[in-house]
């Protein structure tokens, strides 16, 4: 059986790691004798499972790729060290103009709504109308009138 598990399925065989044994390049097909004739490397009849392994770099002196990179302290141990970024912190500016600009011309509205409701105290069709137009502002006076809003509908600008 090529490139599964064995008979017994208690260990993992892989195709690739017996070709490159028997010296077969890829696509080669292994011979039943070549697999049984691997399976006693160590003499029990297991083939041992393959494990990674750590290559290492052949540029000495390279530079990390990331953050964090293993070197030697002072006494020669391996130590984590990490790479603090060097590039300066931006400052931002954040500019609620727009937004308070916007919100006190909801409370001018409002006022003047109220104010005309009053007027038209004897006209109850044209207060209903008020009423309901006062309402609507509110409304969205409540919902934009808070620190959530002005931080979203904020304008930022950045000093480089």
């Amino acid at each position: 059986m090529l490139g599964g598990i064995n008979g017994s399925y208690n260990y993992y065989r892989d195709n690739t790691v017996l070709q490159g044994k028997q010296g077969l390049e890829p696509g080669q097909d292994l011979k039943e004798e070549d697999i049984n004739a691997d399976d006693t490397k160590d003499g029990h009849g297991k083939v041992p499972v393959p494990q990674d392994q750590y290559i290492k770099d052949s540029e000495e002196g390279k530079k990390p790729a990331g953050v964090y990179y293993l070197g030697k302290d002072e006494n020669g141990k391996k130590k984590i060290f990490f790479n603090s970024p060097e590039k300066p912190a931006e400052e931002c500016t954040g500019n609620t103009d727009g937004v308070d600009r916007e919100i006190e011309k909801l409370k001018e509205k409002k006022e003047k709504l109220e104010k005309q409701i009053k007027e038209a105290s004897g006209n109850e069709e044209k207060v209903k109308q008020l009423e309901m137009e006062l309402a609507q502002v509110e409304s969205e006076l409540s919902q934009k009138n808070n620190d959530t809003y002005r931080r979203s509908h904020s304008s930022f600008t950045s000093k480089a």
